[in-house]
């Protein structure tokens, strides 16, 4: 399976974001990879004054953009967006995984808001259910996450249990002190733990730190971004999986049961 993880930064401007996308998917899909994934986020930037009044549902402009991109260029899509919920004040922050047909293949929508590092994400948004969600793609079971989500290992486990593979998180990763050496740090931990691939595409700029990678199931950064606006595509490999695993078998270690949400 071939990922490319895309790093750029959002506006406000809805029309000039979905401009973006199409060019950011067709830029990627030269390089033939079998998903693309977008930041978080990707529809529009988040905005002091709240993101109710650029909701949009799962059949509106922004997922009808990712759906034409991935029919003309054969290529699975994961892209951010706002949804709406049943709090019209309120929405989710939702992923969409959209198939190389254009098939819906999943939405998860976050469970972990960002209430941290003096900001609160709960005012503006309305948390997912708590139900780990996968998705297939090329072979490979992807299980999705978004930004803060990162920070609670138990959801990167609980998404390993229902048979991922592959994490994928898009991000809006904020800028601040230690921010980028704790968002580097958790995603080669998740990796390591969960004996897993991790692929991260997160917003630049300046509010953002990027540092979109692709990280093998023993915490190698196997492709990398940097700070600029631009994508990374990595090869993920089966026997690599497996050979990890075998090596080293903490997932069959384990002592704690745990059940998995469905």
């Amino acid at each position: 399976m071939r990922i490319a993880v895309v790093q750029t930064a959002s506006s406000s401007d809805k029309a000039a974001n979905r401009e973006l996308v199409t060019r950011l998917v067709a830029s990627a899909a030269q390089d033939r990879p079998d998903l693309v994934v977008l930041p978080e986020a990707m529809m529009a930037d988040f905005n002091l004054d709240g993101v109710a009044d650029i909701a949009e549902p799962l059949d509106g402009e922004f997922v009808s953009t990712l759906r034409k991109s991935a029919v003309e260029h054969g290529v699975a899509i994961v892209a951010g967006m706002f949804e709406r919920s049943c709090d019209q004040d309120r929405p989710y922050n939702t992923l969409l995984a959209v198939g190389a047909d254009g098939s819906l293949l999943g939405a998860y929508r976050k469970i972990h808001l960002y209430d941290a590092f003096g900001y609160k994400e709960s005012d503006q948004l309305t948390a997912g259910d708590v139900a780990p969600v996968v998705v297939k793609v090329a072979g490979r079971t992807l299980g999705l996450m978004t930004c803060y989500d990162l920070r609670f290992p138990e959801l990167s486990r609980a998404l390993v249990d229902k048979g991922a593979d592959v994490l994928v998180v898009p991000a809006a990763w904020v800028r601040g002190p230690l921010k980028e050496h704790h968002w580097t740090t958790l995603l080669t931990a998740r990796a390591i733990e969960n004996t897993c691939y991790v692929a991260a595409a997160a917003q630049n700029g300046k509010k953002y730190s990027g540092l979109s990678q692709v990280i093998d199931p023993q915490g190698i950064a196997i492709a990398a971004v940097g700070e600029s606006d631009g994508y990374a595509v990595a090869e993920l490999s089966g026997d690599r999986l497996s050979g990890v695993r075998q090596t080293n078998p903490s997932l069959a270690n384990r002592r704690f049961s745990v059940t998995p949400r469905s």
